[in-house]
């Protein structure tokens, strides 16, 4: 079944403006496609430089990679830098956000007995790399706990309580996958810089999705995956290292060039050899995604996931664990019904209904996490709300 067949945007002039958006995509199927959180489609125009630089490389593989499509990566970075508002010197090419978090996870020096505060919401493999360090250097990682639905108040002051004369590192994330909420990391970052802590700020999911600067998060590290909201082909990642912290940060990987100078020590070409064809999509996704803008990006994915909450909040047991009356709301939502097995929900919807959402839980949170893109109309998301109600019956 062909999702992508209906089209009400004549009947709704604000929908009209998105259809050709769509068309600059790739068809989804056999699934709706409501799991763009995790990964997302490329636009046409990306996926087609992907193809022709993998053709090109096959062509003088050593030359072609190394001494043609490597020349544009400086450019790339230029682009970068402007989209997120930092200096080209700072960014740092990988392959997604696990990579870049490593590499700020196990390049800060830290000492026996300094402490790191995390949350139990922070991403898994995060959360692993931290407690791999206490166990093997001793250092102390602190557990900051509050609800995905506290106040920004609240969680402040959590973390501050958490703060002593030894907390050396704050792990922050910019937007919880689980469920969407959006930490107030500007003010947490600017607290940490008064008491000489270094941030960490995890961005996989807001760099593209919504306007986001680097400059004033004023955060020591920032990562994030390209293949998600930016739409760039599965593979790629930034890391962003504020000039303070390069020199004294070690490279996850050593360094090919020695002695390693500046961002160089951290950039992808300490992996041997890569997929150059990959990265040569990452420059049409920006020059798509600059002619939408951040800023409109984030008020269409917010305008999608509100419109289908207006249909699916009178079924009964429906309940957000996201906050939804924020300007904050973005491409996530997680949502739960009342006595039901939510892993069976998401098997039938998928199943019965082809419809692709995905199950997370996390401590006592369970539900269906819903992350539509631009790609998408409101007529998809009436299909979704159909295929629950129908699921539940």
């Amino acid at each position: 079944m062909n999702y992508f067949a209906v089209d009400r945007s004549a009947e709704d002039e604000g929908e009209a403006e998105w259809a050709p958006i769509r068309a600059e995509y790739p068809t989804q199927g056999p699934f709706l496609n409501l799991n763009n959180a995790a990964v997302s489609p490329p636009p046409n125009v990306v996926e087609e430089a992907v193809v022709d630089a993998y053709r090109f490389i096959s062509r003088n593989p050593d030359y072609n990679m190394w001494s043609k499509l490597d020349t544009a990566l400086p450019a790339i970075k230029r682009d970068l830098a402007e989209l997120v508002d930092c200096a080209p010197e700072e960014i740092a090419l990988n392959r997604n956000s696990s990579e870049g978090l490593s590499t700020a996870i196990f390049g800060v020096p830290l000492a026996k007995g300094d402490q790191v505060l995390i949350s139990p919401w922070d991403y898994p493999s995060v959360r692993a790399g931290w407690l791999q360090r206490q166990e093997r250097e001793g250092i102390e990682v602190v557990n900051c706990t509050f609800g995905l639905m506290d106040s920004d108040e609240d969680i402040i002051e959590v973390y501050l309580a958490a703060m002593t004369p030894r907390t050396r590192v704050l792990q922050l994330t910019h937007m919880y996958h689980w469920n969407g909420r959006l930490l107030p990391v500007k003010r947490l970052c600017e607290i940490a810089r008064e008491r000489n802590i270094i941030t960490i700020v995890d961005g996989a999911q807001t760099f593209a999705q919504m306007p986001v600067s680097f400059r004033e998060l004023d955060c020591d590290f920032f990562v994030s995956s390209l293949h998600k909201w930016l739409g760039a082909p599965v593979g790629n990642g930034m890391l962003i290292v504020n000039k303070r912290q390069i020199d004294s940060t070690w490279p996850l990987l050593a360094p090919f060039d020695q002695p390693a100078v500046g961002i160089d020590k951290f950039d992808h070409w300490n992996l041997g050899t890569y997929n150059s064809a990959i990265q040569a999509g990452i420059a049409p996704a920006i020059q798509f995604h600059k002619k939408i803008g951040s800023e409109r990006v984030h008020a269409r994915l917010r305008e999608l996931n509100r419109y289908w909450v207006s249909l699916a909040r009178d079924i009964p047991g429906f309940r957000l664990h996201t906050p939804t009356d924020t300007d904050s709301l973005g491409a996530i939502i997680l949502f739960s019904i009342g006595g039901l097995e939510i892993r069976a929900l998401e098997r039938d919807l998928r199943e019965k209904h082809q419809v692709h959402v995905k199950y997370r839980k996390v401590e006592q949170v369970e539900g269906l996490r819903v992350s539509p893109h631009i790609y998408m109309l409101k007529s998809d998301l009436d299909v979704f709300v159909a295929a629950l109600q129908s699921a539940l019956k």
